[in-house]
């Protein structure tokens, strides 16, 4: 019996031996391989990299052979990889695109797929939407469960990186060192190495391990590494870096008197960030200090792109700077097409994903985390110092979301009520706007905000609020719950 396969924000996702399976994979290659060859972009090969999950090895390993059945080169890389790390290999192959095998900060019990087309960046839902036809179109062909053996296994298919280029092969690639290289020519290393920091970085037993630490011993930091050995259980949580998951990095920090803490999810495309104080910084937070480094510091001038839940300090910032603000739906892969086709020099979204100009339009927290290092060496001073110095410029802005689970009928009748939803009046203030590109969102006369968004997998609506304070966040929460009746 076929199963729907759909790529959600970011990939396909399933639980494992459930309906991420080897069959399902080979399936979804294949899908992917015909996408590529009715690109026209066969002959520049397909990049594959996994992260330290149960099994992606062998799913990685699946994939690999169902490629080179199909008459694409592949390009392994030899050991668990980031998905930036992953995504910068293909400009480093110039490929077609990669495969990533990751379910990012899901719990163990998940795997996922990921397609990263050629520009390096996540794929846009024209890209997803043709291999999901492709999906349909093969299980229509398809008896899954029943495939051809290729010709010899996997061991033998490897051939090592740069040996000559004949027939269809299997390349073996390491692209750890080409990828330090490049971040060193976008941070400052050296200003990170004289100020004689101390970071404790925590890559939460993911595909991360070894990243931050060696290159933040490199220039001269001094580094203590925590959960850094591949677990696919993740230490009986989840490889996500939040306020909630932080909790031994934080004392660390408060025990050891280190300057900053960092954290990596687990395919280290997400960061968290822990100030001197134990103060888990969030990324609204950290993302308006970000864009004002960038322009103030290091002189780059240019528009941000921001989803429509994240920070609006990001548009104070730049109609300061006399510059603009790209309002995204939800998903980096819109953040990724303004990095990458609008002229944006930072992106970023509330979730924990941030890429700049000159990088890979891919949410990198590695890259992430360097850039909080030297924010905090330039300015010398903490992070939450510098938080402080952004809100007496631009004003003090107070961001939460609130997370209410319904019932599958009241998700349909909030959704009809969302549609015809223009009060005049909100929690006291005239309501200026509304946007729908992703949810509904509410813009108040003095400057605070409301997105009223729903899951798309579950009966569940997040409320995001932007206001002057907390507890104005939270009387805007309250009101469009009630008038919701959630």
């Amino acid at each position: 019996m076929s199963i729907k396969i759909a790529f959600g924000t970011d990939g396909w996702r399933g639980i494992i031996a459930d309906d991420f399976i080897f069959e399902n994979v080979r399936l979804v290659t294949r899908a992917v391989a015909d996408y590529i060859i009715d690109k026209g972009l066969k002959e520049r090969g397909v990049v594959i990299g996994y992260d330290n999950r149960f099994l992606s090895d062998r799913f990685a390993e699946e994939v690999a052979e169902e490629m080179l059945k199909k008459g694409i080169r592949v390009f392994i890389i030899k050991k668990p990889a980031p998905t930036p790390v992953t995504a910068f290999a293909i400009k480093m192959q110039n490929a077609a695109g990669a495969v990533m095998l990751t379910a990012s900060h899901n719990p163990p019990e998940y795997n996922g797929y990921k397609f990263i087309p050629e520009h390096a960046g996540p794929a846009l839902p024209h890209v997803t939407k043709q291999i999901e036809e492709n999906i349909k179109r093969h299980q229509g062909v398809y008896n899954l469960g029943i495939t051809e053996e290729a010709e010899g296994r996997y061991g033998h298919l490897i051939e090592k990186e740069h040996q000559p280029d004949f027939c269809v092969q299997c390349y073996e690639i390491d692209p750890v060192g080409q990828y330090m290289e490049h971040l060193a020519e976008i941070i400052d290393l050296e200003v990170i190495g004289k100020s004689g920091m101390k970071i404790v970085v925590d890559p939460m037993y993911g595909a991360g391990i070894g990243y931050l630490d060696t290159i933040l011993q490199r220039a001269g930091a001094q580094v203590e590494t925590i959960n850094n050995h591949r677990d696919p259980l993740f230490g009986g949580g989840m490889p996500e870096p939040t306020g909630h998951s932080l909790g031994k990095l934080q004392q660390l920090l408060k025990d050891t008197g280190a300057h900053l803490g960092l954290a990596l999810d687990g395919d280290a495309d997400r960061f968290g960030i822990i100030d001197s104080n134990g103060q888990y910084i969030t990324p609204n937070q950290f993302l308006p200090m970000l864009y004002y480094h960038m322009m103030e510091v290091k002189g780059i001038r240019g528009k941000a792109a921001r989803t429509v839940a994240t920070t609006h300090l990001l548009d104070r910032i730049a109609g300061h700077y006399g510059q603009q603000v790209e309002e995204t739906p939800v998903g980096f892969k819109y953040i990724g097409q303004c990095l990458h086709e609008k002229g944006a020099i930072m992106g970023g979204e509330e979730s924990g994903g941030l890429s700049i100009i000159g990088h890979i339009p891919e949410k990198d927290g590695i890259l992430a985390g360097l850039l909080a290092a030297e924010m905090m060496a330039y300015h010398k001073k903490s992070l939450t110092r510098l938080m402080q110095e952004v809100a007496d410029k631009f004003g003090q802005l107070y961001s939460r979301r609130l997370d209410i689970h319904t019932t599958p009928e009241d998700k349909i009748r909030v959704l009809q009520q969302l549609k015809t939803l223009e009060p005049e009046r909100v929690a006291g203030q005239q309501v200026v706007g509304r946007i729908t590109i992703d949810g509904t969102k509410l813009l108040l006369a003095d400057g605070s905000w409301v997105l009223i968004r729903p899951s798309g997998t579950e009966p569940l609506f997040r409320i995001y609020a932007e206001a002057q304070s907390i507890e104005r966040v939270e009387e805007i929460q309250q009101e469009l719950k009630e008038t919701l009746g959630l």
